[in-house]
């Protein structure tokens, strides 16, 4: 269990809960024919602990996501809840299943066979799963309660990230840090701050922000791309209705309560704890009326309204906890 009471190891858990917020979802097309790894190691990921701190950030072991290179898949502090929608080419909140799937990450190396390519490893992982922990699953459609991200009534205040802006190459990168699927992430634990790559180019730089906050500054970022990362901060799936095209900048100014949520919602197994290491009261993020995300999504000039909308969801009918021997 984490413990966060000292204000560098809140810093540094901080960070580790925006490297999971801001992980891009991976989503690839299913190829027709069957396929499966070589060979693939599977273990329990190093449990994060106050032990480890800046030390496990520093010696750049700690993988988050998944890389491929050449014919090797390297996977990194992923949960069930994690694969299953890589494996189905889904958003994550399209898969139901027990909340457990959340709780237990692993570190998975695999090599695809000669010939495969990268747009064939959710096939593999799907195989992998099926194999390995007994996945079992059906599809269904269902009527949802989601939020719907819009324009508010005064115009969007959004900027477009300028086309000769340049995210942080990877040799301006310290050495050491987090790898970030296949990319490290720049960690200067003596401000508390990170930049962090998300995909598609784009960076995020986490910094202390007003009133005790951490502050998110975003570029490149793209509507459909930013009502991913809303949908893991509020308590529904969120959709882009903006119309708006472009690749924005964006500032988020957000509680340590709605980050911590966010990493005990990924099973990070962080406690309720307030800033004295005394029991909070859960954050409210997700209530309309107030709140750090509705808060920071209405200076944008945007707005989250409530909406139902049709759903395909993966239905986990049968899963074990723990894979079957190597």
């Amino acid at each position: 269990m984490l413990e966060f009471r000292s204000a560098a190891a809140r810093g540094v858990l901080a960070i580790l809960c925006c490297s999971v917020l801001l992980l891009p979802s991976l989503m690839f097309s299913q190829a027709a024919t069957a396929l499966s790894f070589e060979v693939a190691s599977i273990k329990p990921s190093q449990e994060i602990t106050p032990a480890l701190g800046k030390a496990v950030i520093a010696s750049g072991k700690l993988h988050i996501g998944m890389s491929v290179d050449a014919a090797r898949v390297e996977i990194g502090f992923m949960s069930l809840a994690d694969l299953i929608p890589i494996a189905f080419a889904v958003k994550p909140y399209q898969v139901s299943g027990p909340e457990w799937m959340k709780v237990q990450r692993f570190d998975i190396l695999a090599k695809m066979p000669d010939g495969a390519t990268k747009e064939q490893v959710p096939e593999m992982l799907q195989a992998l799963l099926e194999e390995r922990f007994k996945l079992k699953v059906h599809r269904e459609n269902r009527d949802y309660a989601v939020y719907g991200l819009v324009v508010g009534k005064g115009g969007s205040k959004l900027k477009e990230t300028p086309p000769d802006t340049d995210p942080a190459s990877v040799s301006d990168v310290a050495q050491g840090g987090i790898k970030f699927g296949d990319k490290p992430v720049r960690i200067d634990t003596g401000r508390g701050g990170a930049t962090i790559f998300s995909g598609q180019d784009r960076t995020t730089k986490v910094m202390p922000g007003p009133d005790g906050q951490m502050r998110l500054e975003m570029n490149k970022m793209t509507m459909l791309a930013f009502a991913e990362m809303l949908t893991r901060l509020v308590d529904r799936p969120v959709i882009d209705m903006t119309e708006l095209k472009g690749n924005y900048q964006i500032v988020l100014d957000l509680s340590m309560d709605t980050l911590m949520n966010v990493a005990r919602a990924a099973g990070m197994g962080i406690p309720a704890l307030g800033a004295r290491g005394e029991p909070s009261r859960p954050s409210d993020a997700s209530d309309p009326s107030g709140g750090s995300v509705f808060a920071s999504v209405q200076q944008l000039g945007l707005k989250l309204e409530s909406r139902r909308a049709p759903i395909d969801f993966i239905v986990v009918d049968q899963l074990e906890r723990m894979p079957t021997e190597n």
